[in-house]
């Protein structure tokens, strides 16, 4: 079975987004890059049935290459192979999370009331709404994700995208906490933005960090 390793980790993956509640039944999908080859999780089965032998391996242009009898790959394989064709990312990682659905109705950028959003390299996009699974629902996400390694997708849930699985993860629960921060703060009156000067400030000083 070719990608075994990899397949296993996006069968982990699924189960854990169900134990992290950002997931409901057969809900978002996950999927690992390795060179021009895809492991994506399969359509319409219980992440908790999921096995490595289940998730699908398709290429760069979406042609199956390996798949189990019986299985097909996620219907979002146009919006994941879109972000690996335009970005340097090896996993993506999409979920339904309710809080970082709940905001995807409401706004077309989440208000920046907090640093945090510099880690997903700014203010958290919203891509207009379109059918799961289409191009112009790929089309939408890779607008917002432009500078961004997340996004919002209207009416519908959160992706995120990282050099690693364990990135790409740990940046779809950011989104979802930022999110529910959001909803936390206006349920209780106006919460107040950071300007681009305090972003800025942020940005500069993880840079210094990282650099230094």
């Amino acid at each position: 079975m070719i990608l075994q390793q990899e397949r296993q980790a996006v069968a982990d993956a699924g189960r854990r987004m169900i134990t992290d509640g950002l997931v409901l039944g057969t809900a978002g999908n996950v999927s690992i890059r390795v060179g021009d080859l895809v492991a994506i999780s399969p359509s319409t089965v219980a992440y908790s049935d999921v096995t490595a032998a289940d998730v699908c391996v398709v290429d760069m242009d979406g042609v199956v290459v390996d798949v189990a009898e019986g299985r097909r790959p996620s219907s979002e394989v146009p919006m994941h192979l879109s972000i690996y064709r335009e970005s340097d990312a090896a996993s993506v990682v999409h979920h339904h999370g309710l809080k970082s659905a709940a905001v995807s109705t409401l706004v077309d950028v989440v208000p920046t009331i907090h640093y945090y959003v510099a880690q997903l390299g700014g203010s958290l996009r919203v891509a207009p709404y379109a059918r799961y699974g289409s191009d112009a629902l790929a089309a939408g996400v890779m607008a917002a994700l432009q500078d961004r390694v997340a996004a919002l997708m209207q009416n519908h849930g959160a992706v995120a995208h990282g050099p690693t699985l364990e990135l790409a993860y740990g940046r779809a629960q950011l989104v979802e906490w930022l999110c529910a921060m959001y909803i936390e703060a206006a349920s209780i009156g106006s919460p107040r933005e950071l300007t681009d000067a305090d972003m800025q400030d942020v940005v500069a000083a993880r840079t210094a960090r990282t650099y230094a």
